[in-house]
Parts: structure tokens; C-alpha cells; sequence
């Protein structure tokens, strides 16, 4: 087993291409082909953690935050950053990270929020655009039927609940080989016309390596023709935070206690109470306040997020109870889904939890 190996089945749930452009994930130190004697899996990557993973025979560590976010100019150990680098490197130890790939992730930090809380027919609270993509190419008519079905089996044309999509236009196509061509219909030289279909079928970005390669792998001629384009079209799977229902009403005070209790945390800082039931509950893991706008318009009744400004809770306007539980308390139980997800496949090596706490706030 490699780390390559664990990094491929990550990507299954969280793609890499998921994660948000400002962001730094995916394997921040170590070598894909390094063989793998345990995994530790934890918040956030410290010292402390480095020491855990040594002292637990584990050479690679999975983390949610990326210890490495802006750039190094320097590895010299001046700040915790660099103390991490630096040990990491010397004990062979890898890092991984997944952040706000995870976060976009339909299975990620706010489903396991939604799960904790017991929220009912979960949905993406900001669907994420730039993820879906739009291939034409161009065949012979005879070969169009067979060309639409290797691409399909390359995981092209699913839009929500139907697979198989594709739209399809008739046309002539002309062209017209050199002297140094093989073309499949006519003859070299001379100006051929087909009757051909343009196909156009959408596809997730994750998955453009592998459609090409089917594309050209499959295509019967000689030089393929053909157009990619990103769309602005939502992915209703993909994106930031979610949205469902709580199994019963409660009122405000009944909430705010169940939050405190389930999420385990010591402080929950709330907007004004409204006297108003609470049901529909909007979630965001991490610093959610860019988000408040988008749990409003779908009528939460509540959000539930982290890190908001003394000038956020004015956001509310007596139509939402806006509840900040902190940072680490929103993500504290995505290690347990990392664990959880991790164990299923490699159900006979070592995938640990990290005991370390990792929150750097503590409350009197």
C-alpha cells in the first residue's frame, strides 16, 4: 500500500478540483510512492501531531487543514509551520489535506454536521458553479451510437437523477486529408462530405482525463474534432454548507441548548431571539458568515456556522437566529467521517484517530 494508493480512494470524496481556488489541498509533503505503515487522521496538523504519528508508527498523516497555505520562502523553523515541515520531512512522515475540497463534498463537513444534529432530507446550501462541462465532438452517423455509449461508461451525461444525456444534431461535416493523411471515410486529397452528428454531452470537470482518453481512444478518425467548455451551471450535489429539517420543532432557547449539547461545545454567541419556532436549519463548517445571505434566502430558520464579526449578528434582521458555535467545535467531528470513510476500504491496516486536540481557543 502507497500513499497514491489511500490519496485516490480521498479523492473519491473529495476531488481536488472541488476545492475552492484560494485553497492549498492535496498531498502537501511526502512522496505519492512511499509505502504506507499507518494513517493518522486529524483537524488540524501541529508538532504535537507530527509526535502522535511518530510514536503511533504512522507515516502519513491526513489532515483537514492544510498546515502549508500561502507560500514558504523559507524552512528554517521559525514558526510552527516550519517546525511542522521540517519534522515531517525528517521522520518520512507525509502530509495530506482535503479542506474545502471536503467542504464542496455532498458527504463532507456539513453532511456530517447535518448527521450530528439529526437533520432530515439534507440539500446544498450554495450549489457550486464552474464544476460541470460541456464536450462536443463530431462522428459518422453510423458511428455515433457507439461513440455516445463509450462515452457515457466514461461518467458523461448524468444530470441529477438521469444518466445517459446527450443532445444530438444531424448535420454534414466536409474535410479534406493531405498528402500525409489516413483518413477513415474518403480519400486522401480529395474534399469528402459525411453525414455526421455533433454530439453534446456534459460532464463533471474531475472526470476530463478519463473522458478524453476514452474520446480519443474510441473515436474512429484520424484527427478528432472536438470543443470543452466549462458552464456556469450549479452542480445541485456539489457546494458549500446544507440545509434540512430538524425531526420536531423547537423553540429558540430549546435549540440553542440541543446545539450546545450535540456539537459539544462550551459557548454558542447568538443573534437576538425572535420568540419564533425553529425547524429548518441551515449548516457551514468554518468561517460561514460569507453565507448568511444564502441560508436566509432558503428560509432557514437558523444557521449554524463559525467565526462571525461583532457586525454579522446584525445580518439576522429578526428573520434568522444566526448561532456562531466556533471554528474548531463546526469541524471537530470530520476526522470521525475521515476515519469512518478511510476504515471501510482498508479494513485490514491501521487508520487512527488523532486524540490531540487541536482547538486553540479555550473559554473561562
Amino acid at each position: 500500500m502507497i500513499v497514491k494508493d489511500i490519496t485516490n480512494y480521498l479523492e473519491e470524496l473529495a476531488p481536488l478540483n472541488y476545492a475552492e481556488d484560494f485553497d492549498n489541498v492535496g498531498l502537501l509533503v511526502g512522496n505519492y510512492t512511499t509505502k504506507i505503515t499507518g494513517i493518522l487522521v486529524t483537524l488540524d496538523t501541529l508538532e504535537e501531531t507530527v509526535n502522535e504519528a511518530i510514536a503511533k508508527n504512522c507515516n502519513l498523516i491526513v489532515s483537514f487543514h492544510p498546515i502549508i497555505f500561502s507560500g514558504l520562502k523559507k524552512i528554517n523553523g521559525k514558526n510552527y509551520v516550519e517546525r511542522v515541515v521540517l519534522k515531517a520531512i525528517k521522520n518520512d512522515i507525509a502530509i495530506y489535506a482535503t479542506h474545502t475540497a471536503l467542504d464542496n463534498s455532498k458527504n463532507g463537513v456539513s453532511a456530517k454536521m447535518c448527521e450530528v444534529l439529526g437533520l432530515q432530507n439534507p440539500k446544498i446550501l450554495i450549489p457550486k458553479k464552474g464544476i460541470i462541462k460541456k464536450l462536443t465532438t463530431y462522428v459518422s452517423e453510423k458511428e455515433a451510437p457507439e461513440l455516445r455509449k463509450v462515452l457515457f461508461a466514461a461518467n458523461t451525461g448524468s444530470i441529477g437523477n438521469y444518466d445517459n444525456c446527450s443532445f444530438n444534431i444531424l448535420g454534414k461535416g466536409t474535410f479534406r486529408g493531405n498528402e500525409n493523411s489516413n483518413p477513415t471515410l474518403g480519400e486522401k486529397g480529395k474534399l469528402h462530405t459525411e453525414k455526421e452528428v455533433e454530439i453534446s454531452i456534459v460532464f463533471e470537470s474531475k472526470n476530463e482525463t478519463a473522458i478524453l482518453k476514452a474520446l480519443q481512444e474510441n473515436h474512429p478518425y484520424e484527427e478528432i474534432s472536438y470543443q470543452i467548455l466549462t458552464t456556469e451551471n450549479i452542480h445541485q450535489n456539489i457546494g458549500m454548507g446544507m440545509i434540512g429539517e430538524l425531526s420536531k420543532e423547537m423553540n429558540e432557547n430549546e435549540f440553542l441548548k440541543y446545539l450546545k449539547q450535540t456539537m459539544k461545545t462550551d459557548c454558542v454567541r447568538h443573534s437576538a431571539l425572535m420568540n419564533k419556532k425553529i425547524k429548518k436549519v441551515a449548516v457551514l463548517g468554518g468561517s460561514g458568515s460569507f453565507a448568511i445571505s444564502n441560508a436566509k434566502r432558503a428560509g432557514a430558520d437558523a444557521y449554524v456556522s463559525s467565526d462571525f464579526k461583532y457586525h454579522d449578528f446584525f445580518k439576522a434582521e429578526n428573520s434568522i437566529l444566526l448561532t456562531d458555535i466556533g471554528h474548531y467545535e463546526s469541524e471537530q467531528f470530520t476526522k470521525n467521517l475521515l476515519v469512518d470513510y478511510l476504515t471501510k476500504k482498508f479494513t485490514n491496516f491501521a487508520v487512527i484517530l488523532s486524540q490531540k486536540s487541536t482547538n486553540p481557543i479555550y473559554y473561562i
